[in-house]
């Protein structure tokens, strides 16, 4: 038995604004920000409004806008971060890697011979994550 939506989890959080976030684009469906352990330079989220714990429960409208959002802000990444690639990627429940659950997908620009780091459960300097969800937000607006 799947475990129940829970409305008190980090990005639950981060959507009513309880915890601060890098935000880096939002629409009514929809927000992106930086992950506060990135895995790459520029390693954003980005997370349905509606509740879901994950792909399985989401409803399609729900799961479309964020895919939506993923490739726009993809772009930007890819941009901001002068990326050869991206990897994106999105988890569920514990035995897929999930630890959050709340749906979101991971976009992280790659850099030809550049390992990701490992989630060390440190988090990264927020002057560093301000001036990373900058360079998205400009990219963003350039288009």
């Amino acid at each position: 038995m799947t475990t129940p939506y829970d409305p008190d989890n980090v990005f639950a959080k981060i959507l009513r604004g309880e915890i601060p976030a890098h935000r880096v684009y939002e629409d009514a469906d929809t927000l992106a920000f930086m992950d506060v352990m990135p895995q790459a330079e520029g390693h954003t989220l980005v997370i349905p409004k509606a509740p879901s714990r994950g792909l399985l429960d989401a409803e399609p409208a729900s799961l479309a806008a964020v895919m939506a959002t993923v490739q726009r802000v993809a772009r930007a990444v890819k941009t901001a971060f002068e990326a050869d690639g991206l990897t994106i990627f999105q988890y569920n429940e514990p035995a897929g890697g999930q630890t959050v659950f709340h749906l979101h997908v991971h976009i992280l620009p790659r850099h030809a011979g550049v390992a990701l780091t490992g989630h060390t459960g440190r988090m990264a300097d927020p002057d560093r994550l301000a001036e990373h969800a900058a360079r998205i937000r400009t990219a963003l607006a350039d288009g």
